[in-house]
Order: C-alpha cells, then structure tokens, then sequence
C-alpha cells in the first residue's frame, strides 16, 4: 500500500495536463525523438529493478474471486474506434525483423490466461481475468537487438508509455484480448491492451497499436509519467 500512497499524494501534486498535450499527436508522437542518453533514464528504474524479480511469477486468483463489476474504466480521451478487421499491431525499433500483425496473426500465437489483481494509482483494485499472447512471445518474433532495454507502447487514443525490457518479457505481461473469459470490451481496451501483475494500472496502455523497442529513452517516457507519475510504478 505504499506505493499506492505514494503515488497518489503524486497525483494530489499535478497541477493539470496542458502541457503534456503538447505532444500527443497520436502516431505522429515524438518519443523517439531528443534522446538524451543516460541522463534521461528514471531515476527510479535502479530501485524499481531491484525489487522486482524479472521471471517470477506473482500468484494468481482462483475463477471464483472474480470481481466481474470491480474493474472502474478511466479513459485519456474518448474511446477510439478501431476496426478489427483493419487493425494492425506494429512492432519496430532497433528490431531485425518488423511486424505488422493482424488479430488473426495475435490469435494464432499461444493463448495465455492468467487471473490477478489490477491494481489502480487512485487507491482501487479488482480481480480480473485476463486472456491473450504473452508479450515475450511477439518481443522474440521481432528480434531485438542485444542492446534493448526499453519498450514504447502507443495507443489509439494518443496515449504513450515506456517500460523497461525486464518487465515487459516477465511470463504474465500479456497484451490481452479476453477479459473475466469473455471478448475484451472495447472501453476496456480492444482489440489489445497490456495486462501485467507487475505495474500500476496507468501503465497498463489500452487500445495499443505500436510497439517500439529501443536501447535508450527519450525524454518523453509516458503520459502521466511526463507529469510526474513514478516511471517503473511496480507493485
């Protein structure tokens, strides 16, 4: 719970969100622009690692602690409409080998389900089930680089965030599809959202359409993290 706290005596100290509107131009972006090399990392990412161990596993709920009506939708904008049968997921950077998957590509990888607690900077929590490809799986088919440290995650909406690489290719950071057994629902983040056990819920990026793997941040790391949020937000 302290981290909680923390972050939401964080939140009480933001003073608005103009500026960051600046730089949500949807796919256009700039988060690999201005890099800065190591002074730009967060100064949290040290400790953050420290606690968290990349490949264990956080235990996981039974179907029956299910809190179907818990999971409270925030949305950044409005919610975006995406036509599946258009939708492609792009993953690039400091890749050998580009993708641009279509759902029915994602659906074709290994299914993976997992039942944890999704845990919210505002102080709430909820048990959810969560259904779809671990992350790892379309990290490894693109082929990053030896020298990748960092995932950019961008969404329909505008919405941009960065995780370090250890935690995107922990075993139960899925980019999810299902939620509590059933279709994602759209406001929750269809047709593919981040779900982990691992981070705070403003790192959990719905509606995500590109993934940029890359070896060092800019100095655009996340939409509330560019206001102060914690960068690594592991629970």
């Amino acid at each position: 719970m302290s981290l909680i706290n923390l972050s939401r005596r964080q939140f009480l100290q933001i003073s608005g969100l103009s500026s960051a509107s600046l730089f949500l131009g949807g796919c256009g972006t700039p988060i690999l622009e201005d890099v800065v090399g190591e002074v730009s990392e967060p100064l949290n990412q040290k400790v953050g690692s420290l606690i968290l161990k990349p490949q264990q596993p956080v235990p996981e709920f039974s179907l029956d602690e299910i809190q179907s009506e818990a999971l409270i939708v925030n949305t950044f904008k409005n919610t975006p409409l995406i036509d599946r049968d258009k939708y492609r997921l792009v993953v690039d950077g400091e890749v050998k080998n580009p993708l641009n998957l279509s759902m029915a590509d994602i659906q074709n990888l290994p299914f993976t389900s997992m039942i944890i607690r999704h845990v919210c900077v505002e102080g709430w929590a909820a048990i959810v089930q969560w259904g779809g490809v671990r992350l790892r799986d379309i990290v490894a088919l693109a082929q990053p680089l030896s020298s990748v440290r960092y995932a950019y995650f961008q969404s329909a909406d505008g919405y941009y965030s960065s995780w370090d690489i250890a935690s995107s290719l922990h075993p139960q950071t899925l980019l999810a599809y299902e939620k509590n057994q059933q279709p994602l629902p759209v406001d929750n983040g269809a047709p593919l959202r981040l779900a982990a056990p691992i981070k705070l819920g403003y790192k959990q990026s719905k509606w995500v359409t590109r993934i940029i793997l890359v070896t060092r941040l800019s100095r655009f790391q996340g939409y509330w993290e560019d206001q102060g949020y914690e960068w690594f937000a592991g629970i």
